[in-house]
């Protein structure tokens, strides 16, 4: 599913992948049977590729991995939470338009 520099973050590899990142991350929560994530994926993708190497772009598929999105309080899909150093420094829930997805980002890189 992941590509395009985009990681695929697990419950296993997420403190690993995300909270001991060098740079800022984002990780889009989603589900396969979520329309809005289906429809917020392109944009994601084209932010992998705008932002590479500046942030780290991951997603995780809430239905295999539970502990995560509890441990965040995820409890609507797509959430989109911005780390660095370790913290959640943006939370986006639901389909936003990519301007508002890539201020938040640009809070947080450089």
């Amino acid at each position: 599913m992941a590509g395009n520099g985009i990681i695929e973050v697990t419950d296993a590899n997420f403190d690993q992948d995300v909270l001991k990142s060098e740079q800022p991350v984002l990780v889009d929560f989603w589900a396969t049977w979520c329309g809005p994530c289906r429809a917020l994926a392109p944009i994601v993708d084209e932010l992998a590729q705008e932002y590479s190497g500046k942030v780290k772009i991951g997603k995780m598929d809430v239905d295999h991995n539970n502990s995560t999105p509890l441990r965040y309080g995820v409890r609507g899909i797509p959430t989109l939470l911005v780390f660095k150093g370790g913290q959640v420094k943006e939370q986006i829930v639901g389909y936003v338009p990519k301007e508002k997805i890539q201020a938040a980002l640009d809070k947080h890189v450089g």
